[in-house]
């Protein structure tokens, strides 16, 4: 049988070592779907249960692995469902490719069915790369430049196949005119670092600083060790960006935690004290949660020079890799005593934590939302993976998630979209099938998109040689992100309608698709409930039943956003009274004398 245009895809696909492809079938890649079968499913195609998880799982599998992911969808209504997908790789710097099937060259323009212009629709969201491949001469080169380019813009970019073409016979590009060849698959990246006068004067301003704070974000991934050589050389403390919250260990006792909305108090306090200020790899869009403008001299490290000095003032800016630039920055840097400012941020932290375990042990009814995470954390393995979805849960895996060892985490940090912690966690198992994942989930997440992926989990996981992944539900009827947002921005009370969600037992449905369950609506039950799912021969699903009203305030919450939730709860919110008792609880925590 001659080799068709979906075999040679396939083909080209293998040697790039792609070993597996998200997505979902429809008559608009028939011929690629039978490639699949005539390859023996090499790569392995993995369905999830409709497209957009299908990009949601390889934008997880490229977060995880570093290396590009691939997810695939037939024509029209397929490719619509993966732009939520791929916006978010777009919005975080992620490496995907989609290959998009489109109806027959013969029928285009025909307002044929499943016809969508689809140049139109990826036009802004593989706006690095978007190309249709129109005759078989064009394949290789077509693909090879989709993958180059998302792996060195680190972007989404998309391959459109009409359906007739895949079926037709593949003939390579000639050695003739207006036709383009394409050398054989490699990934290679440059390391790239700043000029020698530039160093010089990044180095002038992080020496002169007496108070020194570094903002890491996920772009400093790969430069962990030269990060903490760097805060020790200048006695900085270390606040991260929710997407660099893996970048170091938070028992480290310079590292502050997240920064932002969903921040920690000892972020905020590095930031409003500093007087000089180190960015790498980080593109936080939040600019007021970085220092007065006026009050701190500063120094960002990025590898996109399209993107660097845009979100503080900074009077250096180093276009280069986070590893190999603060590199060249050790000969230059002056050895400080770390004196007061290290002891006050070490200070900070230590009554961060106690504060934290304060509130997690508050009484809530039924759980407190805070404790599940606190007791999460001392048990989870030091090699776990860890997704959180866009909630009130994500607060909590910001602030009480201790990332230590080799522990990877990530969520939708730029689009926040809701949706993703599930699919992400099946991307990241097929990574690493040797790991365990746990994925952070609100309930509200969990019924638009999670308990559908749970199916998927079921069929795959025989494949993982590490067959755990836990599914943790902060069951609380509520949409409770939103529900928040309400009550603190717009100083409007819960409107029920749009905020409370059906109930249903998480874990059951677990249960009827073999997975290991457990139910929890007491705190004392979490710790052993936390062993039990982590220890368990399968995938595992935590349903644990918490209280809506536990507040995710900001640690530098402001007398504005505090009056307009106390406003809102007085206008007739249904659970004003619980609410206001259970915010003054935990803000009370904060000012209360340490345990110790």
């Amino acid at each position: 049988m001659p080799e068709t245009v979906g075999d040679h895809l396939l083909r080209r696909l293998r040697e790039w070592g792609v070993e597996q492809v998200f997505g979902y079938p429809g008559d608009g890649i028939n011929g690629i779907v039978a490639a699949f079968g005539a390859a023996d499913n090499r790569p392995r195609f993995i369905q999830a249960r409709h497209e957009e998880m299908a990009a949601f799982q390889a934008v997880g599998y490229a977060k995880f692995s570093g290396r590009c992911g691939v997810c695939m969808a037939t024509s029209g209504p397929g490719a619509v469902h993966l732009l939520n997908g791929l916006y978010d790789a777009k919005l975080d710097h992620v490496p995907v490719v989609a290959i998009v099937g489109q109806v027959a060259r013969s029928a285009m323009g025909g307002s044929y069915q499943q016809e969508v212009d689809l140049q139109a629709l990826f036009k802004d969201v593989a706006a690095e790369y978007l190309v249709e491949v129109n005759v078989p001469e064009q394949l290789p080169n077509a693909l090879d430049r989709a993958i180059r380019t998302a792996e060195a813009r680190r972007a989404p970019t998309a391959v459109i196949i009409p359906a007739d073409l895949q079926e037709q016979e593949y003939t390579p590009p000639q050695h003739e005119f207006k036709q383009v060849p394409s050398s054989p698959p490699s990934s290679a990246r440059a390391v790239v670092t700043p000029p020698e006068d530039e160093l010089a004067r990044a180095a002038e301003v992080l020496n002169a600083g007496e108070r020194v704070a570094i903002l890491a974000g996920q772009g400093a991934r790969n430069a962990a060790e030269e990060l903490a050589q760097v805060a020790d050389l200048t006695g900085a403390g270390v606040a991260k960006a929710l997407l660099g919250k893996d970048v170091l260990p938070d028992d480290l006792p310079y590292v502050t935690g997240a920064i932002g909305l969903l921040g920690t108090r000892p972020s905020y306090e590095l930031m409003r004290d500093c007087d000089t200020l180190l960015i790498v790899g980080s593109n936080l869009p939040y600019s007021q949660f970085l220092p007065d403008f006026d009050q701190a001299r500063g120094v960002q490290i990025d590898i996109d020079g399209s993107m660097i000095g845009m979100r503080f003032p900074t009077e250096v800016n180093l276009v280069g890799e986070a590893k190999g630039t603060l590199r060249a920055l050790f000969p230059l840097l002056e050895h400080k005593d770390p004196g007061t400012w290290r002891d006050t941020i070490k200070g900070n932290i230590a009554s961060w934590w106690e504060t934290m375990e304060q509130q997690a042990n508050l009484e809530a009814h039924p759980v407190n939302p805070i404790r599940v995470v606190h007791e999460l954390s001392p048990r989870i393995p030091e090699d776990a993976m860890v997704t959180a979805d866009s909630g009130s849960s994500t607060n909590w895996y910001a602030r009480n998630l201790r990332m230590r060892g080799r522990m990877r985490g990530s969520l939708s940090g730029t689009l926040a979209t809701m949706g993703p912690g599930v699919p992400y966690a099946i991307g990241a198992k097929f990574a690493f099938p040797d790991r365990p994942a746990v994925a952070l989930v609100g309930d509200g997440a969990m019924q638009m998109n999670g308990l559908a992926e749970l199916l998927t989990i079921a069929r795959y996981s025989p494949l993982w040689t590490d067959p755990r992944l836990v599914v943790c539900v902060f069951h609380n009827n509520d949409l409770n992100q939103v529900t928040w947002e309400l009550r603190a921005m717009v100083g409007a009370p819960k409107f029920e309608e749009s905020q409370n969600i059906p109930d249903v037992s998480y874990a059951d449905f677990a249960r009827g698709l073999g997975l290991e369950a457990v139910a929890v609506d007491s705190p004392d039950q979490l710790g052993a409930a936390w062993e039990r799912v982590l220890a368990a021969d399968r995938p595992a699903v935590l349903d644990v039943y918490c209280d809506a009203e536990v507040p995710p305030i900001p640690p530098h919450a402001t007398f504005e956003q505090l009056k307009s939730t106390t406003e809102a709860l007085l206008k007739g919110d249904p659970n004003a009274w619980h609410v206001l008792v259970q915010g003054a609880k935990t803000k009370a925590q904060e000012f209360l004398p340490s345990r110790s």
